[in-house]
């Protein structure tokens, strides 16, 4: 198995872990409900998405019979991924804190760095899937 389709499951099981305890906390704390938008974006781009790259990355190639078109993307879009998602839920909390455009701002700029890294996957993995032959 590839280091980065490990990586990507790794990830996903800390995510799904970090939402679990963050539900227990908001549901004990009501006054943390405001941190629905965290929750919700570690158990969908965080668990779900991350386990969905690691096992597609792992699995699609070889049922089309292909090798993955380029490793070195699935690297780049693991780290885009983990940077995206981190900083993301990190300026939006430090926003909820602190009411200025400039932690709005640049939890967007996160959210592209995001939006870039699934792009990636989706190149990756059609650029694969619809290969000639295998490389």
């Amino acid at each position: 198995m590839d280091r980065f389709v490990k990586n990507f499951i790794l990830m996903s099981i800390v995510y799904l872990t970090s939402a679990a305890v963050l539900g227990v906390f908001m549901f004990g704390n009501p006054s943390l409900m405001q941190f629905k938008f965290v929750h919700s974006h570690l158990m969908l781009l965080g668990w779900v998405s991350m386990m969905i790259y690691g096992v597609g990355y792992h699995i699609l190639p070889r049922f089309a019979g292909k090798l993955i078109k380029s490793k070195a993307m699935a690297e780049l879009q693991f780290w885009l991924a983990n940077i995206g998602i981190v900083g993301m839920l990190l300026f939006y909390t430090l926003g909820v804190y602190n009411q200025t455009d400039s932690y709005r701002g640049i939890t967007a700029a996160f959210g592209v760095v995001e939006a870039v890294s699934i792009f990636l996957f989706f190149y990756n993995m059609v650029a694969t899937l619809y290969s000639k032959a295998a490389e």
